[in-house]
């Protein structure tokens, strides 16, 4: 019995509240079983015998009716009735009852749930004090008991309890620990489910997209030619098939992505017009093919430029108008869109499709949103789709923020809202959009050669011959001279040997795939396409598989499967223009954003970047091309960005208000769409921060970094123009050809050559950001103390302190900073300051040159990141201490003046 009562309390197939009722009964009929055993009085014995009993009875009967609450309420009672009359008759206090009231409140604990559970405890809680009482106050009630027999029955009673409380708590614990294991388990086996279905959904789009490429292409090569009406009408009507499957792979692979909490939505600017001219040029012709009237109402309002995901919100508005075309026989479409201001800059859009189609029944409403699904299925069993598209606009509109509804009468049409809020890019109206002055009539629109480039070199990798024949028969045309690949290593092989002035790439292939084989083409010793520009040539839809490209260092973009136009304009737009000559139709071609070019130009091999705290001449920045992170100031009006939104002298003056402002670090995201954009710019990017210690730059863009694999973050150790003096280094270095290793060693011996050094005058700045203790303000105030602030290992120290009027300190510091003119590399100086006049800049100007004259001296104002935190009045002399190790400002020719 007891074997099948232990296999029963582990058998996980059954509940854990039907088996923690099994166990703590079980406990609690033994611990009584004890009391029974070792009671003194046969009226004791008699009532824990029927009390045993029942408690058998009901734990059986209520496991079997499956009551459990009302089985542990009726044992709960029986121990509330129970306890005290052993209580009494046990001693009182005197004898080994007390210890069995705590065995009550576990029990009641762990057996009952809700406010059944509450009100018990407060009985069992109200109980106790009562017994405790009413022996105190009227002792004779209780059957007195010796002084050993007491002893004796509360050791034994702490014993038990406390024992099988143990035991209790083992088991639960066990319990717990396997069904942990259980869950864990499980949920292991849903996530590689998971993973196993959107590897199975992501295959299956690519190995479609790769045949449908085929059939695309190859039916447009047949609409080319000279063929006949039966003909042509053939091949159009596999170009609609082959599209529409296309479709329901983005629907499947869609729905995919957003069950798997997988779909991202990337806001960006983007202008509304152009928006909107896409969708009409889409949705209009298939009106008129139909016989439909398509209405547009735009509200002139609507500002010119907004900030959002327009690739997702023009999937949204697509559909919904490709679902009111599609089920709307006569009658009229209508797309009408309003605004509503929320704020200065953010801005409510409603988005309205109307149709005076057949309707959603009343009883089907709550259902139009459901995947897979379609109302009235025999009414609409003669209209194509599988009933996803509703549901990914649902849930896309839900990822942006949004929310969607629908108004329908059955047989009067329907109409879908979309709202949404979006930040305002350019407050310029939109003004006039009108349907006549935004379509496009493509109606047998023929095939027209954009361009040709004879002596251009292209080459098409792919693992797929027939793909390399589609790509090579749609740009046959342009009698551009092209070679092919079935693998990364022909490719490289190739790229050792011939230039290339653009290259096709597919992604997945076997052994070496697209990305290695473009990073080893870019590392390629003596290869002769470092600098070429690549386009991604996949069938690996999605925004989120665009961003990946851009990072690895793609040039473009092209989604299988593709036609001759697009595939001609993302090539005419990487090829050198001296290369192509341009026909009359194609000069006035646009590029849709079905073609992502990611660059116009060339990249360079390796790039420094650095943040805006940097505190460097525009001349420095433009000479070298050093782009700038920037850094923000948060203030009780909002937060603005270093210097382009807040100079440090409106800064200054902001805080002299007594007002506070602090500088804050770039987060993660924006470094990761920094370093994204510089990597279409470079192939390399060096990124140096100010020291790690002094705030949250260096740790943040260290973890940019990690979705990069061509991106290094260093550590200066410095800050300001001493930050500056690292980064000008770099960049040198890097316009020689450096590679990220050899400047980022380069960066590291130089943290104990640069001098950085900064007087303040006013510490309440550097206290209120917290690099100054509040007990050395209050000493530097009452003293007429000025701190210098070092930079050491990284960190921001106070290096010593300078007595008096400001003024008269200045002198003595320059003196200081300047004592050891030997270790001096006199080459170049920055001063840099914050809230200074001419006429103490022009004093500090003459100590520098009465000390230690240099050949260089650059007067730079701070940053306003670095100037909320040193305050006004503050500079400080900043420059390189002679060394070996490193390369000299005399190897820098050229510097600006």
């Amino acid at each position: 019995m007891i074997k099948k009562w232990l296999d029963i309390i582990f058998d996980h197939r059954i509940s854990l509240r039907e088996r923690m009722f099994r166990l703590i009964t079980g406990i609690s009929m033994v611990a009584l079983i004890f009391i029974l055993i070792l009671g003194r009085f046969t009226a004791n014995i008699l009532i824990l015998a029927v009390s045993i009993t029942y408690m058998y009875l009901v734990m059986k009967y209520s496991i079997r009716k499956g009551c459990i609450n009302e089985g542990a309420t009726a044992i709960v009672v029986l121990l509330l009735l129970l306890f005290p009359i052993v209580f009494f008759a046990g001693g009182g206090i005197y004898g080994g009852v007390p210890e069995w009231f705590v065995l009550c409140f576990i029990y009641i604990s762990i057996t009952l749930k809700g406010k059944r559970m509450l009100v018990f405890f407060l009985l069992c809680t109200v109980e106790t004090m009562v017994c405790y009482y009413v022996a105190y106050h009227s002792p004779e009630l209780v059957l007195p008991n010796t002084m050993e027999q007491a002893y004796f029955d509360s050791v034994r009673s702490v014993i038990l309890a406390g024992g099988l409380t143990s035991v209790l708590l083992l088991f639960q614990n066990h319990l717990y620990e396997e069904e942990n294991k259980i869950t864990i388990q499980q949920k292991k086996e849903i996530e590689e489910l998971n993973q196993a279905e959107n590897h199975f959904f992501s295959s299956m789009s690519h190995e479609i997209r790769t045949p449908i490429n085929t059939i695309i292409g190859l039916n447009e090569m047949i609409l080319r030619g000279d063929i006949s009406d039966e003909t042509a009408e053939n091949a159009r009507n596999i170009q609609g098939a082959s599209k529409m499957l296309l479709t329901l792979i983005n629907d499947i692979l869609d729905l995919s992505k957003i069950k798997s909490g997988k779909m991202e939505i990337v806001n960006v600017s983007y202008e509304t017009g152009e928006l909107f001219s896409e969708i009409v040029n889409m949705i209009w012709i298939k009106a008129r093919e139909k016989g439909l009237e398509f209405r547009l109402q735009v509200d002139p309002s609507l500002p010119s430029m907004l900030c959002g995901d327009e690739v997702r919100i023009k999937q949204v508005l697509i559909n919904l108008l490709n679902n009111a075309v599609k089920y709307t026989k006569e009658g009229s479409v209508t797309f009408s869109v309003r605004c509503e201001r929320l704020a200065i800059n953010r801005v409510r859009v409603w988005y309205c499709v109307e149709d005076t189609g057949q309707g959603v029944k009343k009883e089907n409403i709550p259902y139009i949103f459901d995947a897979f699904r379609r109302v009235d299925e025999a009414k609409n069993r003669h209209i194509e789709g599988t009933g996803l598209g509703l549901s990914i606009v649902r849930q896309l509109v839900e990822l942006m923020g949004g929310k969607i509804s629908v108004n329908s009468v059955y047989m009067n049409g329907s109409t879908f809202l979309v709202m949404l809020d979006q930040d305002i890019i350019n407050e310029k109206e939109l003004g006039t959009f009108t349907l006549t002055s935004r379509i496009k009539v493509h109606e047998g629109e023929q095939y027209k050669q954009s361009f040709e480039a004879p002596n251009a070199h292209l080459l098409v990798v792919d693992d797929n011959e027939m793909n390399l024949m589609v790509v090579s028969k749609l740009l046959s045309d342009t009698k551009i001279q092209i070679d092919t690949a079935l693998n990364g290593a022909e490719c490289l092989r190739l790229t050792q040997y011939q230039h290339y002035d653009c290259i096709l790439m597919d992604h997945l292939m076997p052994e070496m795939d697209g990305i290695e084989c473009l990073h080893a083409i870019h590392s390629q010793p003596g290869g002769l396409c470092q600098n070429v520009p690549v386009i991604a040539l996949t069938a690996n839809a999605g925004s989120d598989n665009q961003q990946i490209y851009k990072r690895k260092g793609f040039s473009g973009y092209l989604a299988k499967p593709i036609s001759g136009a697009l595939l001609e304009a993302a090539v005419l737009s990487i090829l050198p223009k001296e290369l192509v000559k341009v026909s009359e139709e194609a000069s006035q071609f646009e590029i849709g954003k079905d073609v992502l070019i990611f660059e116009q130009s060339k990249r360079v091999s390796m790039m420094v970047t650095t943040d805006s705290v940097c505190d460097l001449p525009e001349s420095f920045r433009k000479k070298f091309g050093i782009h700038v992170c920037p850094y923000y100031i948060r203030t009780e009006q909002g937060r603005f960005q270093d210097n382009s939104e807040l100079l440090a002298d409106e800064m200054l003056s902001y805080m002299a208000e007594g007002k506070k402002g602090f500088s804050q670090a770039p987060e993660v995201e924006d470094y990761e769409r920094f370093f994204a954009q510089r990597l279409t710019e470079a192939q390399n990017v060096v990124h140096i921060t100010m020291a790690k210690h002094v705030g949250e730059g260096y740790r943040n863009a260290l973890e940019a970094a990690k979705s990069f694999e061509n991106v290094t973050v260093v550590d200066s150790g410095h800050l300001s123009s001493s930050l500056g003096l690292s980064v000008l280094y770099a960049a040198y270095m890097a316009e020689n050809h450096a590679s990220s290793e050899e400047i980022s060693g380069t960066v590291k011996k130089l943290r104990r050559y640069i001098s950085s050094a900064f007087i303040i005058n006013d510490t309440n700045a550097m206290c209120r950001a917290g690099h100054l203790s509040g007990r050395v303000k209050v000493l530097c105030d009452a003293l007429l103390l000025h701190p210098v602030i070092v930079l050491r290992k990284s960190r921001m120290t106070v290096g010593s302190m300078e007595m008096g009027n400001f003024n008269h300190v200045i002198k003595g510091y320059v003196r200081k900073v300047l004592r050891n003119t030997g270790k001096i590399d006199r080459r170049i100086l920055f001063i840099t300051y914050a809230g200074m006049d001419e006429k103490s800049l022009k004093y500090i100007q003459e100590l520098v040159h009465q000390y230690c004259p240099f050949e260089r001296v650059y007067l730079q104002k701070a940053s306003s990141a670095i100037a909320s935190n040193c305050g006004p009045s503050s500079f400080g002399l900043l420059f390189m201490k002679k060394n070996e190790a490193v390369i000299s400002f005399s190897d820098m020719p050229g510097l600006p003046k």
